[in-house]
């Protein structure tokens, strides 16, 4: 497989945004696309921390898309959804460069980034779409998956709380609803795979539970994948890693391909 690494795909706020395209081994078409959003509860982190998904889930010939958007410490929140919508849009509008169908675009996230994934899966088109380029092009996806994922935001007390420090110093209750993915399920959510360790002290895997039993109820397709005994951020060892791995490329062949 091949990475074409650094590649502009929006220009927002005062900078570039970038993200890294994993091809699979074998030139094609019509192929599914995964745009993968990094972890670091907003604050920290790089589209880097997914290399290892782009590779394992490149040789299962699925096109990915490691990109990044602004931490908090650069923009509060909204800016962070926008730029993923941007990725989005971008990865739609370059479909036939990327070798993919611009229907079956995947987005798959992981603690900070699975929040963002299940926004973007459950925002409509042209809803916090923000700027960044390719105006008008649908950011529907096909799927979603979320690995511990924070769906219902609350503002802890210390200064340094990650939400607190997303959604900024005049954030109300009503903007803590509105970022939370929870909010957003309904019917037509697309289909969503969850993935959690019961042992998170991070991400409580009650979440995941929550975001399960909410679109069980709203009669929309999702299953959830429980590690037993594992932390917030458990796929960090390899062989965990490549497991989750295996599943999402299940999941995209039953749910997508």
């Amino acid at each position: 497989m091949t990475i074409d690494e650094a590649v502009v795909f929006a220009t927002t706020g005062a900078r570039d945004l970038h993200c890294d395209v994993f091809h699979p081994p074998q030139p094609g078409s019509g192929r599914t696309a995964v745009l993968l959003l990094h972890g670091g509860a907003w604050m920290v982190g790089d589209r880097s921390q997914l290399r290892g998904y782009g590779i394992l889930l490149a040789r299962y010939g699925l096109v990915c898309i490691a990109s990044e958007y602004r931490l908090s410490g650069e923009a509060h929140w909204p800016a962070q959804v926008h730029d993923v919508k941007a990725a989005v849009r971008w990865v739609r509008a370059n479909a036939e460069h990327l070798g993919i169908d611009p229907t079956r675009i995947v987005v798959s996230g992981n603690s900070a980034g699975a929040h963002l994934a299940l926004m973007v899966a459950g925002l409509p088109s042209g809803e916090m779409e923000g700027d960044g380029g390719n105006q008008g092009v649908p950011t529907d996806v096909a799927a979603v998956v979320a690995i511990y994922p924070p769906v219902k935001l609350r503002r802890g007390g210390e200064a340094d709380d990650p939400v607190r420090l997303l959604l900024g110093p005049d954030a109300t209750r009503e903007l803590e609803e509105q970022a939370s993915p929870i909010r957003y399920v309904h019917p037509g959510y697309p289909p969503t795979m969850l993935v959690h360790g019961n042992a998170d002290e991070l991400v409580p895997v009650e979440a995941s539970f929550v975001m399960y039993h909410a679109l069980v109820e709203a009669g929309a397709p999702v299953e959830l994948h429980v590690f037993d005994g594992e932390p917030h951020a458990f796929d960090a060892a390899p062989a965990l890693g490549r497991q989750v791995a295996d599943l999402i490329a299940l999941f995209v062949d039953r749910k997508v391909s």
